[in-house]
């Protein structure tokens, strides 16, 4: 898989962005001269695109970074929903350094990102997707969302190879943090308990919570509040369902609830943060 080096000096250039549904299961990609970078970051199905004699499958939770100049087409038709923004490099020269492996020094100046991975925080892929379009529409300031789109492509090269503060682990307590963090993600829509967490894993409830604050530099409650109001703001931006859903969603036991965890979190209701982001470029093809 080949691994895009860019420098990070200047920012991108953004060209324009949007967010796609197919119609039906029968949609296939269009064809085209592909003469600048397209990122794609699929939330549903699948999608079945090529570039000149090469085939890729896109998943759900995926992003594929499609490198020009090339021949761009669907190769197989599928049913999917994907964020997609197009971009420019150096002053359109589009010449960042490829390389075939993952083993690179890793500098401030710089940032890689492989061609097809799977994005581990897509929430907040989505919402600085979500922000970007809506600066465009409000501000059309080209400076603005150049930086805007530089953040999303430095946000998941960060989260492809940076890992967040704490104290750095090896070994079985590495291996307990990340399954800590899995068996949240799995619950995540649940209304989880710190005491059910610790008896899952046999631990202690206090032993537990000083680990993690540890390792992660932040309680385990709070990480667990974070985690579902990063969902929230992903599901406020990114769909129409009504505010007390998401709350219900999300573990809530009511809207009421809900609210105030998500304006303790974020300094905004919900309602408020939708009304923020509420214009989202929907393109059909």
């Amino acid at each position: 898989m080949q691994l895009f080096e860019f420098k990070t000096e200047k920012p991108f250039h953004f060209n324009w962005s949007g967010k796609f549904i197919a119609p039906n299961d029968k949609w296939t990609h269009i064809t085209r001269s592909l003469s600048d970078f397209e990122l794609i970051v699929m939330t549903q199905g699948e999608l079945h695109i090529a570039a000149d004699d090469k085939k890729y499958t896109v998943k759900e939770g995926e992003y594929i970074l499609m490198h020009p100049p090339c021949r761009q087409y669907g190769h197989k038709p599928s049913k999917c929903t994907f964020y997609w923004t197009h971009f420019a490099y150096n002053n359109w020269q589009n010449n960042p350094k490829i390389h075939d492996k993952e083993t690179l020094e890793h500098t401030d100046c710089a940032i890689f990102l492989p061609a097809l991975a799977e994005i581990p925080r897509i929430d907040r892929l989505i919402v600085l997707l979500k922000q970007l379009q809506d600066c465009d529409r409000k501000y059309h300031n080209r400076n603005l969302n150049n930086y805007s789109l530089t953040t999303i492509l430095c946000e998941l090269y960060s989260q492809l190879y940076l890992s967040a503060g704490g104290t750095a682990v090896k070994g079985e307590q590495m291996q307990l943090y990340t399954d800590i963090v899995d068996y949240i993600s799995w619950r995540i829509h649940e209304n989880i308990k710190v005491s059910e967490i610790a008896a899952y894993f046999e631990y202690n409830e206090k032993y537990l919570t000083t680990f993690f604050k540890k390792v992660s530099g932040t309680p385990l409650k709070t990480y667990i509040l974070n985690r579902k109001m990063e969902l929230a703001k992903a599901l406020l931006t990114d769909s129409n369902q009504p505010i007390a859903q998401i709350g219900y969603d999300l573990g809530f036991t009511d809207n009421h609830n809900f609210s105030s965890a998500f304006k303790k979190i974020t300094g905004q209701s919900p309602s408020k943060y939708r009304e923020a982001y509420a214009e989202r470029m929907l393109f059909h093809q």
